[in-house]
């Protein structure tokens, strides 16, 4: 048998070695093969991952089922509304980095702009709530997405205190100084560098042009919500003598307060403090406005009134002053009548 696998027959009956031929095709069966075994494995493993995450799923769910409110928001959305203090305040965190149009690898601690930009609006609409803390620690992260949070929380009504905590770099930077307020803690730092991209980039003009329009939009808001100006923040953000792998500056809290970056040293009672001032101020302004607004429409209203009387008045004397003439108009012809009549009866005699 072996001589028969070994050796084989051509045409003509010579004999010829027939081995290479069977181990090629014992190599093609046995790749063949293992490869779907290989296929079956990973198809079990991920359906063994599947099963996994909807158990771990249901576990979530399970375990949420006894938390309250509050721990639940915590773990959804990783902010908080708290309702037992003085104010009712919502604390919104800024962590990790800042997640735009692409989305980061799953090892990573992100705060994701699409979940972010809902919450904002919906408490600047909330009337319950009535102001806001922002909690950073955040390495920054896409400039439009974290720029685009920033412009939010500027332009909200509502009462805004923000608190960085390890770190506001990079775009963090005009996060922290959105708020009315900004704080920081003195073990704090805020690293200002030029404008960064990942990926292909084409050396050409026009991508440095689109550089620079970029970081003036950024040295354009930071300069207008704080009390540093243009062109020391770009000093700031040029600085080469500082970073030994990187152009930029690293600001600790006290020098972020110094440069004017940032309001004030302190901690999270120092926010909340202030923002409780703040919420206080803002009810004080529109209780007077309301006053004022109330007061100006009773003015009004007695004004309409003292019109009107005066009209009524005007009109009666007119109506006085032509019922006088009427009765004069008619006493003369009365008297005119009168005469005419006397002058007849003379005549007639």
């Amino acid at each position: 048998m072996d001589t028969i696998l070994k050796k084989g027959y051509n045409i003509t009956g010579s004999v010829f070695n027939a081995e290479p031929v069977i181990v090629l095709f014992k190599g093609i069966l046995f790749n063949i093969f293992g490869g779907i075994k290989r296929m079956s494995d990973k198809q079990k493993a991920k359906n063994d991952i599947d099963e996994n995450d909807d158990d771990q799923d249901d576990e979530e769910d399970n375990d949420t089922e006894g938390l309250n409110n509050q721990t639940k928001q915590i773990i959804e959305t990783g902010s908080i509304t708290m309702a037992k203090g003085k104010h009712l305040i919502h604390c919104l965190t800024i962590i990790g980095q800042v997640e735009g149009h692409f989305i980061l690898p799953p090892q990573n601690k992100t705060t994701k702009y699409e979940h972010v930009i809902p919450q904002i609006v919906a408490i600047e609409e909330d009337p319950e709530i009535e102001g806001l803390l922002i909690i950073l620690n955040t390495v920054g992260g896409d400039v439009e997405a974290g720029l685009a949070i920033a412009e939010l929380l500027a332009g909200m009504k509502k009462p805004t205190v923000s608190l960085v905590l390890g770190g506001g770099h990079s775009i963090g930077v005009p996060l922290a100084i959105s708020a009315r307020r900004s704080f920081i803690v003195s073990t704090a730092t805020m690293t200002i560098h030029p404008v960064r991209m990942n990926g292909i980039v084409v050396g050409v003009p026009q991508t440095l042009s689109y550089f620079d329009k970029m970081q003036d939009r950024i040295i354009k808001f930071v300069s207008e919500n704080s009390h540093i100006s243009a062109k020391r923040f770009k000093q700031l953000m040029m600085n080469t003598g500082e970073l030994i792998m990187d152009v930029g500056t690293v600001l600790d809290g006290a020098a972020a307060v110094k440069e004017g970056l940032i309001d004030s040293l302190g901690g999270l009672s120092d926010a909340i403090r202030y923002l409780y001032q703040l919420i206080e101020t803002q009810k004080a302004e529109e209780d007077n406005e309301n006053n004022v607004s109330n007061k100006d429409k009773d003015e009004s209203v007695i004004k309409d009134r003292c019109d009107k009387t005066e009209n009524a008045e005007e009109k009666t004397e007119k109506n006085v002053e032509n019922i006088r003439c009427d009765n004069k108009k008619s006493r003369r012809l009365h008297h005119k009548n009168k005469a005419l009549s006397k002058k007849k009866k003379s005549v007639n005699r």
